[in-house]
């Protein structure tokens, strides 16, 4: 599997020892076969700790929204999100949509090597 790009993200967590109760989930669209975006892992205290840890590992930004991802805790692994989660993850998908394309923008630029 291809390492997503480095991207930049305002979001980032970057302390999780600030936290008091750290709180994640992944989630994945195929839009070829899923019919919503799926919860791949979730969890609290260390659990999210390595979910973190793996998106960081691969590049992948972190959107922090604590009422969303306490929506997402309560969906089961494997299991596409129910629709009335469909406006919030929508959110999430167009923020990292835009990263991804300030990103692969910023990659494009001509590179200025003037002395």
């Amino acid at each position: 599997m291809q390492k997503p790009p480095k991207l930049q993200n305002p979001k980032f967590l970057k302390n999780l020892k600030n936290l008091p109760q750290i709180k994640a989930a992944a989630l994945a669209y195929d839009d070829k076969a899923d019919i919503a975006p799926k919860v791949l892992a979730s969890g609290k205290g260390e659990i999210a700790k390595k979910i973190i840890q793996k998106a960081r590992e691969f590049d992948i930004p972190l959107f922090a929204n604590e009422e969303l991802v306490n929506m997402l805790l309560k969906v089961e692994i494997d299991e596409c999100i129910p629709v009335e989660l469909y406006s919030a993850v929508v959110e999430a998908f167009v923020w990292l949509h835009n990263i991804e394309q300030k990103s692969q923008m910023s990659q494009n630029q001509p590179q200025n090597h003037s002395k």
